[in-house]
């Protein structure tokens, strides 16, 4: 790779799924080791409709002592539309397929918002090899307000206005803050390029006919996480298209997800609304920084086997 072809985010690298699809992925290596140990592979999930991109300024401070990986979903950046749906199930066994790219592990999974239920369900189908989960402002069904025919109104409503922003190429507008807080400029080219398409429209559209529906299902049956440490990270102001009564939901389901965990944690973003990966990036480092640490979480050394 020549100096002109270095990226911000790493080396480009293409994770095939069982389908044959192909999901494009950037690595950062971070030291071999923390400690006296190997360094687990932490390993990123983006929103509904976000990419590698959002993850930048996150996945460079990981990257300090760890590897960093971010992807594309399906749909998503780089990565090819998946012709079968976007279901849990279906994006749970993709982001297994990027795990099995950088095999064996361990790994730390890091997902935001939507992307929360998505590393929850892969690490209940490989639990061996997860060393821990860290949820920013993740999506979670013990909050009842997701469930209501308001919520499903309004979701119905931003998507088709999104839409219609996206064919008009006025996407970014709303995202102008996404775009100024890129930590470089090949990240903020990438976000321009690929990150307000009609085609992301689209996947959010296919993701959102089936998640809420799903996740309700979670209620009764959610995926088994046994041992493995969770950290929720919740963003402490309202604001991002949630008013006060859905924050204070919202975080109170993520004081609940991390009571599950017997090695769970609860933060708060004080500064921060939904977006806490961009507003408060220090915050999530943190967070995956204290994961990796033993003292504390005998039970986050590395495990072994699936």
């Amino acid at each position: 790779m020549t100096v002109a072809d270095r990226h911000s985010q790493g080396s480009t690298a293409w994770a095939t799924t069982r389908d044959g699809r192909r999901l494009h992925t950037m690595r950062l290596p971070g030291p071999r080791t923390t400690g006296d140990r190997a360094a687990p592979t932490v390993v990123f999930e983006a929103g509904a409709g976000g990419s590698r991109s959002a993850w930048a300024s996150v996945q460079s401070g990981v990257a300090r002592f760890a590897p960093a990986v971010v992807y594309d979903r399906s749909g998503l950046g780089r990565s090819s539309p998946d012709p079968h749906g976007r279901t849990l199930a279906r994006m749970a066994d993709d982001l297994n397929a990027v795990l099995d790219h950088f095999a064996p592990g361990p790994f730390v999974l890091v997902g935001h918002s939507a992307g929360g239920p998505i590393v929850r369900l892969a690490a209940s189908l490989r639990p061996g090899r997860i060393a821990g989960l860290v949820l920013v402002d993740p999506t979670d069904e013990a909050a009842d307000v997701l469930f209501s025919r308001a919520f499903r109104q309004a979701e119905r409503v931003t998507l088709g206005i999104g839409a219609l922003a996206a064919r008009l190429g006025l996407l970014g507008l709303a995202y102008r803050r996404l775009l100024a807080a890129a930590p470089a400029a090949d990240v903020r080219r990438d976000l321009k390029q690929e990150g307000f398409t009609p085609l992301v429209l689209r996947t959010q559209r296919r993701q959102a006919r089936t998640f809420l529906d799903e996740l309700a299902a979670w209620r009764d049956a959610p995926p088994e996480l046994g041992d493995i440490p969770v950290t929720v990270v919740s963003g402490g102001r309202p604001g991002d298209g949630m008013p006060a009564s859905v924050r204070a939901a919202a975080n109170a389901s993520h004081a609940r997800r991390a009571a599950q965990s017997p090695y769970g944690s609860h933060i708060i973003a004080e500064e921060s609304g939904h977006y806490v990966p961009i507003t408060e990036p220090d915050v999530v480092i943190d967070a995956v920084a204290a994961m990796l640490r033993p003292a504390g979480h005998d039970k986050q050394s590395p495990r072994g086997g699936d």
